[in-house]
């Protein structure tokens, strides 16, 4: 039901914005708009998607997790998508999306949302061990003697062949 007012409700405010725009400053002015949002979303996208690539590749290579910079790269297509939609009220959206600030927050609260509704789960699944093929255990993994758990990675699985 949410993904239905999605779709009726901004097409209706899109289409409210137009007429008032347009009222405004006129048909042309406002074509031009339109047109002069979705130009320069191309290029912030372009410009903004490189450097988020260039950070995801970062964090894999020091061996950080990816996960900042995979949704941040995934808010900057949305932005750039959102820019190249003709409409201003998708275009505001974009350029909050666009905005390292406004991208956090918004980043942060879906999160929150997800992990709400129980759509993520956390863990490192190694807990029973890998199951896609032959492995044995080379080297136990040693708990934290405070909590219990393993202090690391799992690093005692080694694929047999």
């Amino acid at each position: 039901m949410p993904l239905f007012l999605i779709f009726v409700a901004v097409p209706m405010t899109e289409i409210a914005l137009f007429i008032l725009v347009g009222g405004w400053i006129g048909l042309w002015p406002t074509l031009g708009l339109v047109v002069l949002s979705a130009l320069v979303g191309t290029v912030l996208m372009r410009a903004q998607g490189m450097a988020a690539l260039e950070r995801l590749q970062r964090a894999l290579a020091q061996g950080r997790d990816p996960t900042g910079p995979l949704a941040d790269g995934a808010a900057l297509l949305i932005a750039g998508l959102l820019l190249l939609t003709p409409g201003f009220f998708t275009d505001t959206v974009g350029i909050a999306l666009m905005l390292p600030g406004p991208r956090r927050r918004i980043i942060r609260w879906i999160g929150r949302q997800l992990v709400a509704r129980g759509a993520v789960v956390f863990g490192t699944g190694h807990e029973s061990g890998p199951t896609d093929a032959d492995y044995e255990i080379v080297a136990p993994e040693t708990p934290d003697t405070a909590t219990g758990k393993p202090d690391g990675p799992p690093s005692g699985w080694v694929r047999k062949d």
